[in-house]
């Protein structure tokens, strides 16, 4: 018995490696098909539009046939949310500011190409290889800190959930705003309604953020992605922020 024989069929299934032989004729499917294929109904139809039997039309094959190369519906949603992710790009790990800062824009990059990824369920912590190598991008990143390990795998995990829950966000307010309207006119209707319904002295401080300037700010015609942009760099600055409180206090 070798190491391999202890490591669970669905972690062997993630990392690629190679199911013992069978006697007989090749398999004419394998789990890089399945998945691919699931990754193109994703890319085409969103997440919910994932379903065995679809996969499986689309591939020619019956749904139990799936079965033999992904063990559930649970299984294949790990195993595309790992291949959709792909492998992070070179970042400079020189500074840990810049690189936590160019290492969570790259992540959002790919989340709001495929914003189907941040409806994955969450069943466990990285396990697959993509996602390994991202994770390995930020611990080099933050290599040349003092940061004890559980610090930099709590700034790691804290700048994810931000990326992920920050796409979901803008993919969501996005729908459900009204055919043609940008985001900079939806800010500001929200903003001037709620400035007529919230009684300063219910709510004070609210009354006084709704009768500020802030939803006055951007002009109509200010793309949304540059207004998508400002807000997701003041949050993550914030967090970053944060971390640096931590990071000078490891280093004195």
């Amino acid at each position: 018995m070798t190491s391999e024989d202890f490591i669970p069929a669905p972690l062997r299934r993630l990392w690629g490696m190679p199911e013992s032989s069978r006697l007989g004729r090749p398999a004419t499917l394998d789990v890089n098909a399945v998945v691919a294929a699931a990754v193109q109904i994703a890319d085409r139809d969103g997440l919910g539009g994932v379903t065995l039997p679809k996969v499986a039309e689309s591939l020619g094959f019956t749904s139990m046939s799936l079965y033999r190369h992904v063990g559930s519906k649970d299984e294949l949603l790990t195993l595309m949310a790992n291949a959709a992710l792909g492998q992070p790009p070179k970042i400079d790990t020189g500074d840990w500011r810049k690189g936590l800062h160019g290492w969570a824009f790259a992540q959002r990059a790919v989340y709001q190409r495929r914003p189907w990824l941040t409806r994955v369920p969450t069943s466990g912590p990285p396990a697959g290889p993509n996602q390994i190598a991202w994770m390995e991008t930020a611990l080099a990143i933050m290599s040349r800190t003092h940061l004890d390990w559980a610090h930099k795998i709590g700034a790691l995990s804290l700048i994810s959930g931000y990326v992920v829950q920050s796409v979901r966000q803008y993919s969501e307010l996005t729908d459900g705003r009204a055919e043609g309207q940008g985001q900079a006119d939806t800010e500001r209707e929200y903003g001037r309604a709620l400035a007529r319904l919230v009684d300063p002295a219910r709510f004070p401080e609210t009354a006084r953020l709704f009768s500020s300037t802030l939803f006055e700010a951007p002009p109509s015609d200010t793309p949304d992605a540059t207004i998508a942009d400002a807000d997701f760099t003041l949050g993550l600055e914030l967090i970053l922020d944060g971390i640096a409180v931590r990071v000078e206090g490891a280093d004195s």
